[in-house]
């Protein structure tokens, strides 16, 4: 069965199953990815520390690690800020989604096994829930998870690591597009991704992907449309 390798859940340092510095950056990674640090907002070092109940070491290491991936970014005086996307940079978001995910999904509907798709259809089934719960911070988790077991489903590892990069960057910006319109007025097109996974076929599979990334960051792109007008 296909591992979420790209998922990576709260785990707490004292564990000793990971060192210390990977622990922080993957707890920083989730409050980026999930829009807990909002676009704009600055990152302080001690803001981390305080935040996550660390050392500073480990939080340097991540502060660098994430601006390197482009999910913080330098400005000024050192200062460290969670980037603001611009319409032109979703523009190349959905260019790069768009390439990069049906190609996912055409490849692990060719390698699906029946647990893989169980598992798969037990996230979509958490993803519904949180949409019916109206829980925003379940559902961009669970919409996450979704894609990234699609995205270890495909065996492809080069392009699933270019595909999760990219939630970096929007995923900020989600959040707040998702917190002005409810979770229930949210495109979903996983139910069509899976049935078409379920009969094999590939290509209304990755159709029904190609669909759902362009609605979903179609209204951030005219979020941020909105927000420039006003």
């Amino acid at each position: 069965m296909a591992k979420i390798v790209s998922f990576t859940p709260r785990v707490e340092a004292s564990t000793g199953e990971l060192p210390a510095h990977e622990v922080v950056y993957r707890q920083m990674r989730e409050l980026i990815l999930f829009g807990e640090l909002a676009p704009g907002q600055p990152v302080t070092i001690q803001g981390i520390c305080d935040e996550l109940t660390v050392g500073m070491t480990p939080v340097r290491e991540a502060i660098r690690r994430l601006c390197a991936e482009g999910a913080l970014a330098f400005q000024g005086n050192r200062r460290v800020v969670v980037p603001e996307l611009t319409v032109e940079n979703v523009n190349e978001l959905i260019f790069a989604r768009q390439a990069i995910e049906p190609q996912l999904v055409l490849r692990a509907t060719e390698r699906a096994t029946d647990a893989e798709l169980e598992a798969l259809a037990e996230i979509d089934a958490a993803l519904d829930e949180a949409i019916e719960r109206g829980d925003l911070r379940n559902y961009l988790e669970q919409n996450y998870r979704f894609h990234a077991y699609l995205y270890a489903m495909a065996g492809a590892p080069i392009l699933a690591a270019l595909a999760d990069g990219l939630w970096l960057r929007f995923g900020p910006s989600l959040r707040v597009v998702c917190g002005r319109l409810g979770t229930r007025n949210l495109p979903d097109q996983h139910h069509e991704a899976l049935d078409a996974m379920r009969g094999g076929d590939a290509q209304a599979a990755a159709k029904a992907m190609r669909e759902d990334v362009i609605q979903g960051m179609e209204q951030v792109r005219r979020a941020l449309a909105e927000d420039v007008s006003n």
